[in-house]
């Protein structure tokens, strides 16, 4: 006979989200900034949800906020772009993460070929057609195809346990 209590083996009991924010949060990842123009305005927001999804053709995911202006501007559009942030843009992923400023203040920036901001000091600017977008949770993804794909020999701004770092390369 089991010592496990009927209560502690519910099969479809989640995690609690203070729990999984804690154990996700050890998970390092990338910081991007997802910008994209919709009405002649400018949107964007600062994110870690950022994945490969195929090669053939080349594709990615990004996941982004319902609640935002900048998740709105990308169903419209249907187009955004990822500026993947270099590890001394800590200032810029904290401005594009701020709600209600005028984030692309004093930014050096131009537009791409669909026609959104891309920052162009960035570690990399990846140009992107939404293919699909789904519903998860609080949040929309958005699978997209890679329209042009540009990068800097520079070194990437991490994220971990929410903080800003750098990624240190071993020699294996």
């Amino acid at each position: 006979m089991s010592n496990v209590s009927a209560e502690e083996n519910k099969p479809n009991q989640l995690v609690s989200s203070e729990e999984f924010r804690n154990v996700i949060g050890h998970f390092a990842s990338g910081v991007s900034i997802i910008t994209v123009r919709e009405s002649e305005v400018n949107y964007g927001i600062t994110a870690s949800a950022v994945s490969s999804v195929s090669l053939e053709p080349p594709m990615l995911l990004i996941c982004a906020n319902k609640s935002t202006g900048t998740c709105h501007a990308i169903s419209k559009a249907g187009s955004f772009t990822v500026n993947i942030l270099a590890e001394n843009q800590i200032d810029l992923a904290l401005q594009f993460a701020r709600a209600n400023t005028d984030k692309f203040q004093d930014i050096n920036m131009s537009y791409g070929e669909l026609g959104n901001p891309v920052l162009n000091d960035t570690l990399t600017q990846i140009e992107c057609r939404v293919v699909e977008e789904v519903i998860g949770g609080t949040h929309s993804v958005f699978l997209a195809e890679v329209q042009t794909a540009k990068a800097a020999e520079k070194d990437p701004l991490v994220y971990f346990r929410g903080k800003f770092g750098q990624f240190n390369q071993t020699s294996r």
